[in-house]
């Protein structure tokens, strides 16, 4: 984004509003629990904030390891000072982010809420930062992306590989989450964007359509259909068969599509993870019914694909945005590499 001749008063007014919004959100959250008084209305909160954001980094190190030793390495600090950070952290704020107890650290209830808002206001500060500048080799930040366990297994590593080749000091948060899931986090604010299978709808998120996803039978080069050009659902049922879970959005786009067409899997294998069907089939146990993204034709070589016909079942995956949400440059050029990227996996 070109900001002109004063480019660098529209970054410091970016900033300053953008504080100012985090400000206030703190301060409404505090005071739905009660945390900081309240004089007439909600709104109104009398409460001093002094804290820096290393102090954050401390707390949200701590969140993610769950052990003060080995989030304070994390954060380059020693385990007392972080101690201390996150005791000023909590004396600002008013209100305890942490337990600790014999069995180790959670945060609380308070902690929990607050924890997408302050790893907000890093990724906020770091993209605006980036924002300021033409992105580099050595730029630094941080980019957190909601995606569907298939498209993370094989295709967004190599996409993120290629990126850092040309970026390496960007950082990657990737939230390998259900399709319900990863649509929550990017509505949230808590994940940039999202990469999912498009079908339910949130009024504040964006749908892009990037391709069609067809499911396919996978199996071991061996296996009785594996030389085939393509098979039928009838070809299909008549072997041992894996499939996902039923809480998997692949599975709910199945079953659905299966039912219309009146065509019944009983299923020799039921599991959670794409990984283990295909650990299932590699051993022979069986073929995969999965989507072609979710295939590790290129890792795995004693594997294949066989499209499945009559009829033939897709999902379509898309990229979510949230509406009227700012990209850091960083993010949006990841993006837009990304976007570059579908047609070769059509």
């Amino acid at each position: 984004m070109e900001y002109g001749p004063n480019r660098p008063l529209y970054f410091l007014r970016e900033v300053y509003l953008f504080f100012i919004f985090i400000f206030t959100s703190t301060i409404m959250l505090l005071c739905k629990y009660r945390i900081v008084q309240c004089r007439f209305s909600l709104y109104r909160c009398v409460m001093r904030i002094n804290f820096e954001l290393l102090d954050i980094r401390a707390f949200l190190a701590i969140y993610d390891i769950r052990n003060f030793r080995l989030a304070a390495e994390a954060v380059g600090l020693s385990q007392p000072a972080l101690s201390r950070r996150i005791q000023a952290l909590e004396a600002s704020l008013g209100a305890p982010l942490l337990e600790r107890s014999r069995r180790g650290v959670s945060p609380t209830t308070i902690g929990r809420e607050l924890e997408p808002l302050l790893r907000r206001v890093i990724s906020e500060l770091e993209s605006s930062i980036l924002a300021s500048g033409d992105m580099g080799p050595k730029q630094h930040g941080r980019i957190t992306i909601a995606s569907i366990p298939t498209a993370a297994i094989d295709f967004l590593p190599r996409v993120i590989q290629e990126f850092n080749q040309l970026y390496p000091n960007i950082r990657f948060r990737i939230l390998d989450l259900s399709s319900n899931e990863g649509l929550e986090a990017v509505a949230s604010g808590e994940a940039e964007f999202g990469i999912n299978i498009l079908g339910s709808t949130h009024p504040d998120i964006l749908l892009t359509p990037l391709m069609i996803d067809p499911f396919v039978l996978v199996c071991r080069r061996d296996h009785q259909l594996a030389q085939q050009a393509t098979v039928s659902w009838a070809d299909v049922t008549e072997h041992r068969l894996i499939g996902v879970s039923r809480e998997s959005g692949n599975r709910f786009v199945l079953d659905n599509a299966l039912a219309q067409n009146s065509i019944q899997i009983r299923w020799a294998y039921e599991v959670n993870h794409v990984s283990t069907a295909m650990g299932l089939t590699d051993r022979g146990l069986g073929a995969s019914i999965l989507p072609l993204l979710a295939a590790p034709l290129k890792s795995n070589q004693n594997i294949t694909a066989v499209p499945i016909i009559e009829p033939k079942i897709t999902r379509t995956i898309g990229l979510l945005q949230r509406r009227g949400a700012h990209l850091s440059t960083a993010a949006r050029v990841f993006r837009d590499r990304l976007i570059s990227k579908w047609p070769e996996e059509v």
